[in-house]
């Protein structure tokens, strides 16, 4: 039997207020630090750097350190822990299953490092100067950051390593995503809490893989329409019997951490929701397996035991899932700028892009550029990293 054991997280922590506290003399006169939104249109940077433990080659606070002071135009501050804060625990099994019935880790060990980042001259401090702000940090810190580390790491791994890693994350954050209490998280299922497109394991059970395969990855690229391309993929699945359906649920296999950051986030007082341009069938197991309070996604239409090829309207396109969300944080009394969503696929982009935060995860191309951060290092733990949380640590 796998053992379990308890991590905990600062619920209410006050660490990026403090941070933020801290500077006022450097902010406009007129600046209110309680007011988010106003802080949200300054130049005033939260930096998150992610670096899972086995990538320690460079002192990364020396490092960010040593850019500030080349830099007369930043001030720099790191966030210390919350001692003060209230504190939850989740119990999570040391290792779970895989697809292969091998074990693997319930989520990625990783060193956060959390810092403020504020400028000090008049040029920049200007909210008309926050992309052109966010631009100097990406193109002369965090890029060198990222290419410094694949370097280091690369000289130092054995000679039968091989393909290009994903070293580090770097989240450069408006500070106002930090200061803000966010209470509803959103997630996509496909490629996002399960590591499986759910279409295309059906389409492979039932012989045309390929060509469902093919339909999807130019739906999540954005190169065709959704639900065109929905409509295609579910008349190629006609005659699939609900035993195969059974089989493939079964089958599929959790993200990285999953458990451990839908845990987290109930733990720390959220609603949870996952909306899927999938179907039902699947999304109401996942659900259940990881303890989602709520689920939306397509109908998969069935009779006398096989799926009929028919889509059932409305279909769940990206347009819908924003509206899901924007309907579901109304509904529960919230403002958008108490939710999160996550997601891999061009059709996540509209809910996130409604989100106070919006979140790739191991995302394409076009969703990594579009999104206010993306998660490539860890697994979906990486959401609580973002979200401003220190690294998970065990109970003492």
């Amino acid at each position: 039997m796998p053992k379990n054991t308890s991590y905990s997280l600062p619920k209410d922590s006050k660490a990026w207020q403090q941070a933020v506290d801290s500077i006022a003399e450097l902010l406009p006169d007129d600046t209110n630090l309680r007011d988010f939104d106003a802080l949200q249109s300054l130049p005033v940077f939260a930096l998150i750097v992610v670096l899972p433990t086995q990538v320690s080659a460079i002192d990364i606070h020396q490092y960010v350190q040593s850019w500030v002071d080349e830099q007369p135009s930043w001030h720099l501050v790191t966030v210390a822990e919350d001692t003060e804060a209230s504190f939850v625990n989740i119990t999570v099994s040391d290792t779970e299953p895989t697809a292969a019935d091998a074990q693997r880790l319930p989520f990625t060990n990783a060193q956060v490092y959390r810092y403020l980042l504020v400028p000090v001259t008049d040029t920049l401090m200007h909210p008309g100067k926050k992309t052109a702000a966010a631009h100097i940090i990406d193109d002369q810190l965090t890029t060198r950051l990222r290419h410094d580390l694949s370097e280091e790491y690369n000289r130092t791994r054995s000679a039968d390593s091989t393909g290009n890693l994903d070293i580090v994350d770097c989240h450069i954050l408006s500070v106002g995503h930090m200061l803000r209490t966010h209470k509803l998280a959103c997630f996509d299922m496909d490629s996002t809490l399960i590591e499986q497109e759910v279409i295309v394991e059906l389409a492979k059970t039932a012989g045309i893989g390929e060509q469902v395969e093919a339909i999807t990855e130019a739906a999540m690229r954005g190169e065709i329409d959704f639900d065109e391309s929905f409509a295609q993929r579910v008349a190629l699945l006609k005659g699939i019997s609900t035993d195969v359906l059974d089989d493939i649920c079964n089958r599929l296999t959790l993200s990285v951490g999953a458990r451990t950051t839908i845990s987290a986030l109930k733990a720390l007082g959220y609603h949870t929701v996952l909306v899927s341009g999938g179907f039902t069938y699947f999304a109401r197991y996942i659900a259940e397996q990881l303890g989602i309070d709520e689920v939306h996604a397509n109908a998969l239409d069935i009779e006398e035991g096989k799926v009929t090829g028919h889509i059932q309207l409305p279909i769940i396109n990206g347009a819908k899932k924003a509206a899901i969300v924007e309907h579901t944080a109304e509904r529960l009394g919230m403002e958008m700028s108490q939710v999160v969503c996550v997601g891999d696929g061009a059709n996540d982009l509209p809910m996130m892009a409604l989100a106070d935060l919006g979140v790739a995860y191991h995302a394409k191309p076009i969703v990594q550029a579009r999104a206010d951060a993306a998660i490539n290092v860890t697994g979906l733990e990486g959401t609580l990293y973002a979200l401003g949380y220190p690294a998970l640590a065990p109970t003492q």
